[in-house]
């Protein structure tokens, strides 16, 4: 065995550990996103961006009993659509997405939101995330969704050094089996806003201080 493959074995491990026991003090991690379909869940995700999930919940709340399915979002004029989704922020670009996107799901895919990675992220407005978002939670496809709070606990617990999503996608699915991939998102987002809070980390908290590089020093290691 390389010392190459020998790091990424024990990199396996660590990770292992570490999503083990977050997985015991987050049983009940899911979405925090509501939705009823895949075409609703993926209208909550573009939406979602640069706004809290909360919020999002609360305009979808009554923006799906307005808009069912992708041919009534064409139906109405950008500014009424951008005043029902305004409290999420980046309205203006939001309500183009969504419209130049259900535009593609009525013409391009018979109105049905595809099940493939490539057809998803052909969307307007759907990335990489948003996609893989869908898949896993509204398709159960493993797919690793990477948000702010995944992209930081990921360097944080030296998975990776990058801030580039799509390595770190890369990464987690190669330290992860396939089977962990979508509840890793929520295990990390969950932890990320729970304990390892960006401004003020709770590590004297944290249940995996003592596998993790970033903890501070002075503070003594949680033993499991």
């Amino acid at each position: 065995m390389t010392a190459a493959n020998q790091n990424l074995a024990e990199q396996k491990i660590r990770a292992g550990k570490i999503f083990s026991l977050f997985k015991k003090e987050y049983s009940d991690v899911k979405i925090a996103l509501d939705f009823s379909t895949p075409f609703q869940l993926l209208i909550s995700t573009i939406l979602s961006a640069q706004c809290t999930d909360a919020r999002v919940n609360l305009v979808t709340k009554d923006l799906f009993k307005k808009y069912k399915t992708p041919e009534d979002f064409l139906k109405v004029k950008h500014e009424e659509l951008e005043k029902d989704i305004f409290s999420t922020g980046f309205y203006k670009q939001k309500a183009k997405s969504i419209i130049a996107c259900c535009h593609s799901l009525v013409h391009d895919h018979g109105c049905k939101v595809p099940k493939n990675f490539d057809a998803l992220t052909s969307l307007a407005g759907v990335g990489r995330k948003t996609a893989s978002v869908v898949l896993g939670n509204a398709f159960g496809i493993p797919a690793v969704a990477v948000d702010t709070h995944v992209k930081r606990l990921s360097n944080l617990l030296g998975f990776i050094t990058s801030e580039d999503p799509e390595k770190i996608e890369f990464r987690l699915k190669e330290l992860l089996p396939e089977k962990d991939w979508t509840i890793s998102g929520h295990l990390l987002m969950n932890h990320g806003r729970k304990v390892c809070i960006a401004r003020k980390p709770k590590c004297e908290e944290c249940l995996v201080a003592h596998l993790c590089p970033s903890v501070k020093p002075a503070l003594p290691k949680r033993k499991n």
